[in-house]
């Protein structure tokens, strides 16, 4: 083999290699894109001129997460979302019933919690089954599923897309728990408009912020003339 042979065949190695971190780079940021999903539509916001939020809880049940969002929503009048993790809701049984019984919402967050970030949609889609069977027997079903971490790849739209299950995302993302509860709050008030989606976690000790933060947020809200919503309700004001 020639030298200019040996070169061209380097040149052809290391362009290949570029293409493939150039791809993987790629599908990092596809599977991160918060609006944005191969052969189906997110929902990040719904167009509405109603002052109407939807307020989304991820992860649990916990007794006691689940215990802080029912005082604080009653005391507003207000109706959330919960997206629940299959293997919370066996470990914890009763604790997603509480949240019906009350007229809030349960919805599908995967079984596991793992970024589902597969290109196949076997492993998303008997996550999904699993955690809707779950849903179902705390008396909630809605069809609507939001992704760990937000990640996606082809394997989850693919198995959305053959359950019929709507991937809700959000337009409104809780800040950092590293700043006091006012800061928390007035954060998430900053960015909130008519047909929002807004996502918070409160229901693990770590979350105390988020915790501290929510009667606040659900009094500004009041405040700016807005009204809490389950997803589906906002959905059906468009």
């Amino acid at each position: 083999m020639t030298q200019r042979a040996r070169r061209r065949r380097a040149f052809g190695a290391a362009a290949a290699v570029l293409l493939l971190l150039a791809g993987a780079v790629g599908a990092w940021k596809m599977s991160k894109a918060r609006c944005f999903a191969l052969f189906i539509t997110p929902l990040c916001h719904v167009d509405t001129q109603q002052k109407l939020v939807a307020l989304t809880f991820d992860d649990g049940p916990t007794p006691e997460g689940v215990a802080i969002a029912l005082d604080a929503l009653a005391r507003y009048d207000a109706h959330a979302t919960f997206f629940l993790i299959g293997q919370e809701m066996r470990q914890r049984p009763g604790e997603a019933r509480r949240l019906v019984d009350a007229g809030h919402e349960i919805a599908n967050h995967s079984y596991f919690h793992r970024r589902m970030i597969d290109l196949l949609p076997g492993r998303a889609a008997s996550e999904i089954r699993d955690t809707d069977a779950l849903l179902v027997r705390e008396g909630g079903a809605t069809g609507l599923f939001r992704p760990p971490y937000g990640a996606k790849l082809t394997g989850l739209p693919f198995a959305l897309r053959d359950s019929g299950d709507r991937m809700v995302m959000w337009d409104v993302e809780d800040p950092a728990e590293k700043q006091d509860a006012r800061s928390y709050a007035d954060s998430i008030l900053a960015q909130v408009r008519p047909g929002s989606i807004i996502l918070m976690h409160i229901m693990y000790r770590s979350r105390a912020t988020a915790r501290a933060a929510l009667p606040l947020i659900l009094d500004g809200l009041a405040a700016r003339g807005y009204r809490v919503v389950t997803v589906s309700e906002l959905l059906a004001a468009q």
